[in-house]
């Protein structure tokens, strides 16, 4: 949900706001319910803004989210902010598993793999 305080004096919700948003998505998507972090890192951010975002008090944004590509060590995480019925921003996020004891990428385990595998979006 938007504050108060997330739009500039245009009424345009800040960028780094919007961002934000796609940013919790994920970490719901990443809670596994052990209540550890998650052992990800994010290593790529590509952002189209496609229409205006506006703040209205009280209005609720969808925030739609998959996983289009699970790899070795990293996956790609797809959001859409939707306002209005109509995609207002699309982000992909290059997600990668990160070892901070070694201070190194690492692969996903099984279980990691298996829990990301329930955001893959079938093709098609």
């Amino acid at each position: 949900m938007l504050r108060w305080s997330d739009p500039d004096l245009l009424g345009h919700v800040n960028h780094a706001r919007a961002l934000s948003l796609f940013e919790d998505a994920r970490l719901a998507m990443a809670d596994r319910g052990s209540g550890s972090r998650p052992d990800v890192i994010l290593a790529r951010l590509e952002v189209d803004y496609l229409r205006q975002l506006y703040y209205r008090a009280g209005e609720h944004l969808a925030v739609r989210s998959w996983v289009p590509r699970l790899g070795t060590k990293s996956f790609t995480v797809r959001h859409e902010l939707i306002q209005d019925g109509e995609v207002a921003i699309r982000a992909d996020v290059v997600m990668v598993q990160f070892d901070y004891a070694a201070n190194s990428t690492r692969a996903l385990t099984d279980e990691e793999r298996a829990h990301w595998s329930r955001y893959v979006e079938p093709a098609g």
